[in-house]
């Protein structure tokens, strides 16, 4: 159950961590956490691990941040500043991505003890990224869209619930399937790759659902203006 449990406190502080943002730096908050988590993101998916006996990857809950985000946003402001924090998330990790290449290709000192765990970790990462960035960008505009097309429908503060979890329920799906397949086939045996796909996207539906408090206090909390 340690998985579990660290999982579940994963859930609570990565949730928790968007609220603060905007509580004390209102916008500006929102777009850091949204570069914050997407880089998280792709160094957990990196480690592969058991939750409820099944194979997962543990970049989910981190990277399901961003859907709370672009939803909040969307809520308590409009759609342009929704697909803004999308375009922060993918300047942010693509500059990170140059950086971490260009570090890796110089010659380490003898005495340097880091280097050799770095490119075992950042090996894939080129590739990691890629399906990232391809999978966020449009599943993230998909999520702005969707959302603000049940908002027209379903306008009322109580489906807010419906509106969060539609939304990113579906965009998480075209998520999980455009990254596994771009990131991960051909690197595990296609019954593993499978029981990924299906586990990760499980665990993100899972985890969207359980954010729904959050976006209930993050709308309706107040802010800190954006400074000008």
């Amino acid at each position: 159950m340690r998985n579990e449990l660290l999982w579940i406190l994963l859930i609570v502080l990565s949730y928790g961590g968007p609220w603060l943002a905007r509580r004390f730096l209102g916008l500006t908050g929102l777009y850091i956490w949204m570069a914050l988590s997407l880089i998280a993101a792709n160094i957990l998916v990196l480690i592969n691990i058991t939750l409820l006996g099944l194979n997962a990857t543990l970049g989910n809950v981190a990277y399901n941040t961003n859907f709370l985000v672009t939803d909040t946003l969307c809520e308590t402001s409009d759609s342009r500043t929704a697909r803004r924090a999308v375009w922060v998330g993918f300047f942010a990790l693509i500059s990170f991505m140059v950086m971490i290449n260009i570090g890796l290709l110089f010659q380490p000192a003898l005495h340097d003890f880091a280097m050799p765990h770095l490119q075992a970790i950042f090996t894939l990462f080129p590739r990691i990224v890629a399906g990232s960035l391809v999978a966020y960008f449009i599943s993230q505009l998909h999520d702005v869209w969707l959302y603000e097309r049940l908002r027209r429908w379903l306008p009322a503060r109580k489906f807010l619930w419906l509106r969060n979890n539609g939304s990113t329920v579906v965009s998480q799906l075209i998520d999980s399937v455009i990254f596994c397949f771009i990131a991960l086939w051909g690197i595990y045996d296609p019954p593993i790759f499978f029981e990924i796909l299906l586990t990760t996207y499980g665990f993100k539906v899972a985890a969207a659902l359980l954010d729904t408090p959050f976006v209930y206090r993050l709308t309706r909390q107040r802010a800190v203006p954006t400074p000008s």
